[in-house]
């Protein structure tokens, strides 16, 4: 029968090593059996025990030592619990999340991407950050194959955010079918030309939970990949 020897026993172990060893050998002999891989409290108290009744009587544990164990057992058994708890929070606020997410299926909402959804009739909206005053705001639309269909020159503004907004036309007048177009916006900083980040709207077709990560996910009409719900820069009136 495998025993803990106390502090300055035969062993030159310590007491945890040995609690460790014999939680090794527990683990393996559950597996085979039951598949189970804790060390649960109970377990605890009975290695505990094993050890206060095989001691050496001569150098018996200190209750220093004594409480230093309980104490570590205590915290690990704590944290694991704390664990458990903000598994639980996780879960609940994925699921508020999701019931929230929800009221925004069929409206837009402004995502950090350039490309850009036009249905059937109308254009596209977006939005364009720029971090300095511009004489001249320039935006370029240009389809799936990287063609340019139509060119916008704003004029003068000044830092901030600006809303761009594209009929759906093409240089000509006449309306573009639906699909992906990329919009673009550029302008001169110091005398070299430099483009900006550019969001634009799109609306909502479903919501996901994720793959479990927590992340809420939301499906958007025209777009392949789902966006996370934390990526949303703001969200169109209804």
């Amino acid at each position: 029968m495998t025993g803990i020897n106390g502090a300055g026993g035969a062993s030159n172990l310590t007491y945890l090593d040995q609690l460790k060893s014999m939680q090794d050998k527990k683990v393996q002999e559950e597996q085979k059996t039951t598949g189970q891989n804790e060390l649960k409290q109970e377990d605890f108290l009975s290695l505990l025990t094993k050890q206060l009744a095989q001691q050496d009587p001569f150098k018996p544990v200190g209750n220093d030592q004594m409480i230093a164990q309980m104490a570590s057992f205590a915290t690990v058994d704590g944290i694991s619990q704390m664990n458990d708890q903000f598994g639980s929070l996780n879960s609940a606020m994925t699921s508020s999340q999701a019931l929230q997410a929800s009221s925004l299926v069929g409206r837009d909402v402004l995502i950090p991407s350039a490309t850009a959804v036009k249905g059937i009739e109308g254009g596209v909206a977006g939005m364009v950050k720029l971090p300095q005053a511009l004489d001249n705001l320039m935006v370029r639309i240009e389809n799936e194959q990287g063609q340019l269909i139509k060119t916008m020159d704003l004029g003068a503004k000044p830092p901030g955010e600006h809303r761009l907004d594209w009929d759906g036309m093409d240089e000509n007048g006449n309306p573009l079918p639906e699909g992906r177009y990329q919009v673009k916006a550029a302008g001169l900083v110091g005398g070299e030309n430099r483009e900006f980040d550019v969001s634009t709207y799109a609306n909502v077709n479903s919501v996901l939970l994720g793959n479990g990560d927590g992340n809420v996910m939301l499906n958007l009409a025209g777009l392949d990949s789902p966006f996370k719900l934390a990526e949303v820069l703001e969200v169109g009136q209804v």
